[in-house]
């Protein structure tokens, strides 16, 4: 009988000890859930000219929001009007302006008629190489339109989508960053350095919006399927694409609709696949939890993880160490 009853309390220790755990992730997760409508909203996407920029365009026109796509360049953006037209029906507005020109990029903004509900900060360039060999000027451009040109850019477009917000609902700022914004990888030394700095960016903003009801999304593709990217491979050492091939890759189409669904959903972080999703647990640190199952789940799988991260180090300076022997 003593038996029985002592297997009875380790059997309710087993159940209470993970719903007393799932009650205190429900209390102090935050920000609080919340769902960010989509129709007869204004998006506002940059980098909307072409790759996952316009397959978000294309998508945001079918759900119904008004659309406008921002670039620099001008015909590319008409063929982006054009193509979603044609897809949709639905005629957005184009902006042309550099994100690295603040006072160009806020004139482009202010002559938007209507006040911004969904803000997509999609602009990015990479240039893949190892810091030593790589020029001042390559890496100053990644750091201008990849980090300064998201400060840009949300600075410019604050005072336009706060603008009503009570009456207009919830709003969200969604900022594209990179599976290398949450690791660094051979060969993306200033890449992943950009693509990291967005990752403060997003933390602290997000304290300082939530009493707008503006709701911050960080979104993490692997490779994607875009023009510039066959060209970017042919720029890529060696040891990176060893190390970075192992994440698989994406089509634009598939990397927007998970950024549209998690915009939608107002979470924080926001993988693209498999990888990027024990990535955003493996990586999870200060950052804001919307989803208290989601919290559940970091807390359990935290130092798997990071056994799990180890070991993929362990074989990237394993291959590091072979392709030097080799060289020498």
């Amino acid at each position: 009988m003593a038996d029985h009853n002592m297997t009875l309390l380790s059997l309710l220790s087993l159940l209470i000890i993970p719903l007393a755990l799932l009650l205190l992730l429900y209390t102090i997760t935050r920000p609080r859930p919340t769902r960010i409508p989509i129709k007869n909203r204004h998006a506002l996407i940059t980098g909307g000219s072409s790759g996952i920029g316009l397959s978000l365009a294309h998508h945001f026109a079918a759900e119904g929001a008004r659309v406008t796509i921002l670039a620099r360049d001008q015909s590319k953006l008409d063929d982006a009007k054009q193509a979603i037209k044609l897809s949709s029906g639905v005629d957005v507005t184009t902006l042309s302006a550099d994100v690295r020109n603040y006072e160009e990029l806020e004139k482009a903004l202010n002559s938007i008629e209507s006040p911004i509900d969904v803000l997509v900060c999609n602009q990015g360039v990479f240039v893949p190489h190892e810091l030593e060999s790589q020029p001042l000027d390559e890496i100053k451009f990644m750091i201008d339109v990849n980090l300064m040109g998201n400060f840009h850019l949300i600075k410019a477009a604050l005072p336009l989508m706060k603008l009503d917000r009570k009456s207009r609902g919830p709003a969200s700022i969604a900022i594209m960053s990179s599976q290398a914004g949450q690791v660094g990888i051979y060969g993306y030394t200033a890449y992943s350095a950009s693509k990291f700095g967005l990752r403060g960016l997003a933390e602290a903003l997000q304290q300082e919006v939530i009493a707008d009801d503006i709701h911050v999304s960080l979104i993490f593709p692997p490779d994607t399927e875009t023009p510039g990217l066959e060209e970017e491979n042919k720029r890529r050492p060696e040891l990176t694409k060893i190390i970075a091939g192992s994440s698989g890759m994406m089509k634009s189409e598939d990397v927007a609709k998970k950024t549209i669904n998690g915009i939608k959903s107002a979470r924080f972080i926001v993988p693209c696949n498999f990888e990027g999703f024990l990535l955003s647990i493996a990586t999870a640190g200060l950052s804001p939890q919307t989803s208290y199952l989601m919290a559940f789940v970091e807390v359990l799988a935290a130092g798997i993880l990071r056994i799990a991260g180890l070991f993929f180090q362990w074989n990237w300076y394993g291959s590091i160490e072979k392709f030097h022997s080799k060289k020498k």
